[in-house]
Order: structure tokens, then sequence, then C-alpha cells
């Protein structure tokens, strides 16, 4: 392992920010190291909950209800965010995660279930060796300088827009 860390953040319209954190997180995986999957907003049975069993070196937790936030989010939508934000700091400033993913973290703020302030915070507080990546739509400003590297996802086609729906093992 390389002994420096470093911020990604995987933003924008299109898909594939989850899959791009999950392909990292099994890079790290398969080459030994240690990975916290924290996902917000969360509590659907998505095919990656699945992953532990394979990989004993990943502690992956879920935040969220099993429905999506529509429209204004609800106090048990903010006070699971808001835990999850205070487990998923715990994960990282432990020192035993080579890797930690804050999936959909950056939607979580842009609905203001966490704070962006805290959130930075985090970033701030992250040991040395920790890669730390950040998914999710609409990704702060702050959040973008904080980072070391920034992807955006532009949709160009999508088979949504055909009436396809979410596919087990491709989008859930």
């Amino acid at each position: 392992m390389d002994d420096r860390g470093y911020v990604q953040v995987y933003t924008g319209n299109g898909k594939g920010k989850t899959t791009a954190a999950l392909g990292i997180a099994a890079r790290m995986l398969c080459s030994g190291g240690y990975v916290y999957l924290g996902q917000f907003m969360k509590g659907q049975d998505y095919s990656e909950l699945g992953l532990s069993k394979h990989f004993k070196r990943l502690k992956h937790e879920q935040y969220g209800e099993p429905g999506f936030v529509n429209g204004k989010p609800t106090e048990k939508d903010i006070l699971l965010a808001r835990e999850g934000l205070r487990i998923a700091s715990e994960a990282l400033l432990s020192g035993k995660y080579d890797m930690v993913v804050l999936d959909e973290i950056n939607t979580a703020l842009h609905f203001g279930l966490v704070g962006v302030p805290e959130a930075l915070a985090l970033i701030a507080a992250r040991p040395a060796h920790t890669e730390l990546i950040l998914t999710g739509r609409h990704a702060p400003e702050a959040i973008i300088e904080a980072a070391d590297l920034v992807t955006e996802m532009r949709e160009v086609k999508h088979y949504y827009s055909k009436g396809v729906k979410a596919r087990v093992g491709i989008e859930k």
C-alpha cells in the first residue's frame, strides 16, 4: 500500500458514481486492504450488500430508510444520516481502514441531512494513509475544493428513458 491516501469525489447526473467507488473498493480489498463502506440515504436491498460475505476485510453499513427521499426529508431521514455521519467518522478516525467510502453523502449534503461544515471537518481529520471516497449527485463546491480528485459523471444516454427499471446486479 502507498503511504498517502487522497480524497476522491464522484458526482454528476450520470450513472456510475457508486459503481466507481465499489470498483476501487474491490481493488483495495483484493490488494489486502481494509475498507469501510457507509451508504447514506440507502436502506434498500442492493446487490452490494453481499460484498461482505466475500470480503472479510469490508465493513458495510447503511444509514437510511428503504424508500427514497422525495422532496422534503423526514425527521427520521435526518436522524439516520446524522447518526451515519457519526458512525462513519468513528470508522475513518479509527485508523483501521485503508479506504472509507461515503456513498451518497453528496446527496445527503444537498438535501441538508448533514452539514457541509461537518463533512469538511471529517475530510480535514482524515488519517493521512486513508483514501476517502465521497459519492452522490450535487457535490457542494466546498467538497469539490477539498478533494484531490473529482470526477463528474454526465448522462449522455440512459435506458431509463425507455422505461427500463433498475436491474439486480446492474443498478441495484
